[in-house]
């Protein structure tokens, strides 16, 4: 039974059947996944950069200026002595690279 599906399958190579989807993949890889990458690589860089007294922008739009910095937190004042701990991953861009007109790479 087998050998009669082998037998009635076209000819060609294996290969040539494949290259289709490998070429998907590699397109795939090209355009979507190592620019996310980079991307990734980048925004924990300038995370990793951001000290005390950087004005920054979460990802809920709310603005304000890092007081402390903690391994995995910002204290940040919001405005009226308010202050607000925020994750270091909640930080969308740096609002003083913003207001001078150099934004984060998206």
């Amino acid at each position: 039974m087998i050998t009669t599906l082998l037998q009635a399958a076209p000819g060609g190579s294996g290969l040539m059947s494949f290259l289709p989807m490998i070429l998907i993949v590699v397109v795939f890889y090209f355009f979507m996944i190592r620019p996310q990458m980079k991307k990734q690589k980048e925004h924990k860089k300038y995370i990793e950069e951001l000290g005390v007294n950087s004005k920054i922008v979460t990802t809920a739009g709310i603005h304000g200026r890092i007081v402390e910095v903690s391994e995995t937190t910002f204290l940040v004042d919001v405005g009226s002595g308010v202050k607000m701990r925020f994750d270091k991953s909640a930080v969308a861009l740096d609002a003083s690279k913003a207001a001078n007109g150099d934004t984060v790479k998206k």
